[in-house]
């Protein structure tokens, strides 16, 4: 088996159960091979990974059974693009904070791996968004888990995003700005704005905007099978355009459309692993004195 694995820097409280994850890896004589720069952190931290293998993250990951995520939801999120078509499964490592992606507690990693190498998980397959452009905005990378974002630059006041769904006129927002959501996201910023908590398996998208100006205006959910395009209009004539973690300084000339992609991310579910048990430990749902 080869196993991929990418993380970030970690408390020192998780260092035992990493050291234990590599050498359990070893001991099975798995063949590893490690994003560059987390090998790097890595050495620099006294972790022994047995391994000298790396791959870049221009690259990606281009050949493994799975990659392991070591750290919170955001670097799951990195993870994703070093996999992209390829659809390699992900194993979320929580060594972050709230982890509705990322739900492998540390000190489960070696059941984690008994449970992989046993064939003892299923397959958790994710919607994600694709986002395309009059001007070459992300790249190689057009694509998200978790939601894309239209906001207003820092320095801007509030802009109007204008949203057609599937080329008919939908709503002009006079807002800070709009979120377009996946089942995924929807734990994520969308539901810090308002919007609603979808199971990861309903086939939507959600449209939530941010501080709107007009209070009438809520998040609506559509169909994932449609098409969003939006035209944006700012005083400063620019705005921010957001990919899950990667945000860059767009001018009010470009047109930009979002849809769902042709793949998927493939998440890896073990056995223990339940989405409503998740709610209702991240969200505090049911602490009452009452229960």
């Amino acid at each position: 088996m080869k196993i991929a694995i990418h993380g970030r820097n970690f408390p020192e409280s998780a260092r035992p159960y990493i050291q234990s994850m590599f050498e359990e890896l070893a001991r099975r004589q798995t063949e590893v091979i490690i994003s560059q720069g987390y090998r790097d952190f890595l050495d620099n931290a006294g972790v022994t990974h047995y391994s000298e293998a790396t791959y870049t993250i221009e690259d990606g990951v281009t050949d493994a059974d799975f990659i392991f995520s070591l750290g919170g939801d955001g670097t799951l999120l990195d993870a994703v693009t070093h996999v992209g078509a390829r659809q390699i499964p992900i194993i979320g490592i929580n060594i972050g904070r709230l982890g509705f992606l990322a739900t492998v507690a540390p000190a489960s990693v070696r059941l984690m791996i008994d449970s992989i190498f046993n064939e003892q998980y299923s397959i958790d397959e994710r919607t994600l968004v694709s986002v395309r452009s009059s001007q070459d905005i992300f790249g190689k990378l057009p694509f998200g888990l978790n939601d894309f974002t239209i906001t207003r630059t820092q320095t801007s006041s509030m802009i109007t995003v204008h949203t057609y769904l599937d080329g008919e006129f939908l709503n002009s927002y006079w807002a800070d700005g709009v979120i377009i959501s996946t089942p995924s996201g929807s734990t994520g910023y969308s539901l810090s704005c308002g919007g609603p908590v979808l199971l990861p398996q309903t086939n939507n998208l959600i449209i939530t905007p941010i501080s709107p100006h007009n209070l009438n205006v809520r998040p609506m959910i559509v169909m994932d099978s449609c098409q969003l395009s939006f035209e944006v209009e700012s005083r400063s004539g620019n705005f921010l355009a957001a990919l899950d973690s990667r945000s860059f300084t767009v001018e009010t000339s470009v047109r930009i459309s979002v849809q769902k992609e042709a793949f998927k991310a493939r998440l890896v579910k073990l056995s223990d692993d339940n989405f409503l048990n998740t709610l209702r430990s991240k969200l505090n749902w049911g602490w009452d004195i009452r229960n």
